[in-house]
């Protein structure tokens, strides 16, 4: 376990997810809270994750961050930042992409393949040895899995994860065939604080935190050398524009630290030269799950 949980039940874990069941979102849930049963709450849209715990639908919000590939989701980083939200782990998942199709066929007999474009993307070089496929693409890798599964039909398939094929009853035709292999997306756990702390880190190592710099010159490298002085690294820096003051951004970033106490220290050194520095979040650095 990553974390202690201190819940009314901890063995039922309500997580809201974008997405449906099979998506990467579901399996990053699963893998975070292993030996829990985790009961979903799907989401259209990542505005709905934060909504679903809020109302009280849901317990957790598990949300993708950035990709290693693609790159940072610029929304959502805004989304954590006005949401008031705690985040309390991350954990790095493998997008492994297969082929998958109701059983009994070949690749051979594929006409066409749905899903999301982002993994339609990351499949390309793939399907050029299958010119006679054609790729659709469609709003989620998992739901185009269930919408092959429902359709019951031959000749088409879809993109999706491994979980996606156990869930729908479809067969993989075609194992791993993203291009690039060292493909992972980053994925955080938050809740709403709400007085009581039921997702408590016993001994955090990394921290995520938000703030606004007066526009002057210096005024970010002053900042990153008291990160440097105490001994506190940078692993990711992030900037998101601040709405109706053209030019002026808001900056997240997150630290690791061996010496919680330093850390400390540099968060009172930085906060006379910051604007509205919030502790997004401090949590055990996540794993990367193959």
């Amino acid at each position: 376990m990553f974390i202690t949980i201190k819940m009314k039940e901890a063995e039922t874990i309500r997580a809201a997810i974008q997405g449906i069941a099979g998506s990467f979102h579901d399996q990053a849930a699963r893998d975070y809270f292993p030996g829990h049963n985790v009961q979903l709450v799907p989401c259209e849209a990542f505005e709905d994750l934060f909504t679903a715990v809020k109302t009280g639908n849901a317990d957790v919000a598990v949300m993708a961050i950035e990709n290693s590939v693609a790159g940072s989701l610029l929304p959502n980083y805004a989304l954590l930042r006005e949401s008031g939200f705690t985040v309390f782990g991350e954990i790095f998942l493998r997008i492994s992409q297969h082929l998958m199709a109701i059983p009994g066929q070949s690749i051979q007999e594929i006409r066409e393949a749905y899903s999301h474009y982002m993994a339609i993307a990351q499949t390309r070089k793939f399907f050029r040895c299958y010119p006679g496929i054609r790729l659709i693409e469609a709003d989620d890798t998992a739901a185009s899995a269930q919408r092959v599964s429902e359709k019951g039909e031959k000749g088409i398939a879809a993109i999706a994860g491994e979980r996606a094929a156990e869930l729908y009853g479809l067969e993989i035709l075609a194992r791993e065939i993203e291009t690039n292999k060292r493909n992972f997306t980053r994925f955080l756990l938050m809740y709403k604080p709400n007085g009581s702390q039921p997702f408590k880190v016993d001994h955090p190592e990394k921290a995520s935190l938000s703030f606004s710099l007066p526009h002057k010159t210096g005024s970010l490298s002053q900042v990153l050398s008291i990160f440097s002085f105490y001994q506190v690294s940078l692993t990711k820096i992030q900037s998101i524009p601040i709405i109706g003051q053209e030019w002026e951004y808001h900056f997240l970033i997150d630290l690791t630290f061996d010496d919680p106490m330093r850390y400390r220290q540099s968060l009172d050194a930085i906060r006379p030269l910051t604007h509205e520095l919030t502790i997004l979040g401090e949590y055990i650095q996540g794993k990367h799950i193959q």
